[in-house]
């Protein structure tokens, strides 16, 4: 399999099938049809890129904020110090964020995942991303912070598409992320449904919200709130074991489920990580789909393995690509074997300390 262009087909394919939605508004249309243009495009540009060597992902995740304004129980983020109340001292600046935005696009990077702390604490960056319209930013919000002017960029600048973290239904929710959450959350998305707005969910996949979570009643319910896009993310410890994260046979339920899910709601696009990565030959991160970089300029695998071999305050995405780090990352065969449990380089985390190591 040429993983190029295996998963250039894949973005295709989302996009064919997006283009089939009812869409509520015109303008959502026509982002679409623009957007898939511009993603064959770049698709050219990667394909041409791996002819002359220098391979480069369809994706980019960015942190580029290191403050949220909630306190979720066993946040990864918060246990690995990436994100706190304030935000900290040497974030890459706007300016910076808008600098690699623009490398990104010209290299042929389709996606660029905003992530955090919170996202939506960083409008100065969302401007950045809202002034690089040839990429598209599916952007990770708690959403809790949707006022009338981060409602107001999301329905002018269609290449930021909101993804809301939920964790169920509202007592799940509200358990996990705070009392109050599920209302504000709710909120937004009639407000996003009632503006024909293009938002997803990003779930967090546990043991013991598996079967809701993946039920039909679950799933219809967020249809009618106008969400087209859901993500399963298995569900990552903070303090490296619980009884919450998905076993073999778990992660088999779910993966049935969503075909399931596929079948049956047609007008939605279900995705799951890191079961996906499975079927393109193991884990992506490290370059071979796309690697992480945090609200500091470092290049690190995956958000879920937080060794920086590059600094992007200066340096560039290229050079990233093919630093020492990600390089013995992508030749140690560590990709291709199975996770435990949420990710293969965090189950491994020693063995990827050691190849970090051995570049001093």
């Amino acid at each position: 399999m040429n993983l190029t262009e295996y998963l250039s087909g894949s973005i295709d394919g989302i996009f064919r099938r997006a283009l089939r939605f009812p869409l509520a508004s015109p303008r959502e249309s026509s982002f679409l049809i623009r957007a898939a243009a511009l993603q064959k495009k770049a698709a050219g540009r990667r394909l041409q890129a791996e002819r002359e060597g220098g391979p480069v992902p369809p994706f980019l995740i960015a942190s580029i904020a290191s403050r949220c304004n909630l306190h979720c129980a066993g946040c990864y983020a918060r246990a690995n110090r990436i994100c706190a109340d304030a935000a900290a001292a040497g974030e890459l600046t706007a300016a910076r964020w808008g600098e690699l935005f623009g490398e990104a696009e010209t290299l042929g990077v389709s996606f660029i995942l905003l992530a955090g702390g919170e996202p939506l604490e960083r409008p100065d960056v969302l401007e950045q991303a809202a002034k690089t319209n040839g990429l598209i930013f599916p952007v990770f919000t708690n959403g809790t912070l949707f006022t009338e002017k981060a409602l107001g960029r999301f329905d002018r600048c269609r290449h930021l598409v909101p993804i809301v973290s939920v964790e169920g239904g509202r007592p799940e929710t509200d358990a996990r992320r705070g009392k109050g959450t599920f209302r504000l959350i709710s909120r937004a998305m009639e407000e996003m449904r009632r503006r024909g707005i293009l938002y997803g969910v990003s779930i967090t996949v546990t043991k013991k919200n598996l079967d809701s979570v993946t039920g039909e009643e679950f799933v219809a319910g967020l249809r009618e709130n106008g969400c087209r896009i859901v993500l399963f993310v298995e569900y990552v410890p903070a303090d490296g074991g619980t009884d919450l994260e998905l076993g073999e046979k778990e992660r088999e339920i779910l993966a049935g489920r969503q075909e399931a899910l596929r079948a049956d709601f047609t007008d939605m696009i279900f995705i799951s990580f890191p079961g996906d990565e499975q079927q393109m030959g193991g884990c992506l991160a490290a370059g071979r789909g796309f690697f992480h970089i945090n609200p500091f300029g470092g290049a690190e695998p995956c958000p879920f393995s937080p060794y920086a071999g590059t600094d992007l305050k200066t340096g560039s995405i290229r050079r990233a690509l093919g630093s020492a780090l990600f390089r013995k990352i992508r030749q140690s065969g560590l990709q291709a074997e199975k996770h435990a449990g949420g990710c293969v380089l965090f189950d491994r985390r020693t063995a990827v300390e050691n190849l970090l190591a051995s570049l001093d």
